[in-house]
């Protein structure tokens, strides 16, 4: 009989080690003030999955299909009224979706409740969207 233990890493993904490079807890950017928060890499495995099960449908790779002038990148999301590059303000875009000038409700985004995604969890699919912004090799690029 073998018994192999389970590494404490089991539940995070692969993509969020090897193209994230998260293996252990980061600081991302919580607040316009600049605050900062620590995501560990079990908490993007969570956004990630999150991300696959919502948003992947119009967001492959960062892309926005509906409107492809507007990817996850991390410079559309900065350019964004308000800017869109910290925790806080993309869950609260979820919460309710404006165009990206921030003048009107958009309707290509699904408005995300907290009886759909808890406060945690909508936390945890935003750290992913920015890490991968960051980190994630064509993320958001303007062409596949």
């Amino acid at each position: 009989l073998l018994v192999v233990p389970l590494s404490a890493n089991a539940a995070v993904d692969n993509y969020v080690t090897r193209y994230l490079q998260v293996s252990e807890p980061i600081s991302l950017k919580v607040s316009e003030q600049g605050d900062t928060r620590l995501f560990s890499p079990d908490d993007l495995s969570t956004g990630k999955r999150l991300f696959e099960e919502n948003c992947l449908n119009c967001h492959v790779g960062g892309a926005t299909l509906p409107d492809p002038s507007v990817s996850l990148a991390l410079n559309k999301l900065q350019g964004a009224t308000p800017a869109r590059d910290n925790i806080n303000n993309l869950v609260a875009y979820f919460r309710q979706p404006m165009v990206y000038d921030g003048n009107e409700p958009s309707f290509w985004c699904r408005q995300v409740s907290e009886k759909w995604l808890s406060q945690a969890q909508a936390e945890n699919l935003a750290a992913f969207i920015l890490r991968a912004a960051e980190k994630a090799p064509g993320w958001g690029a303007e062409s596949f």
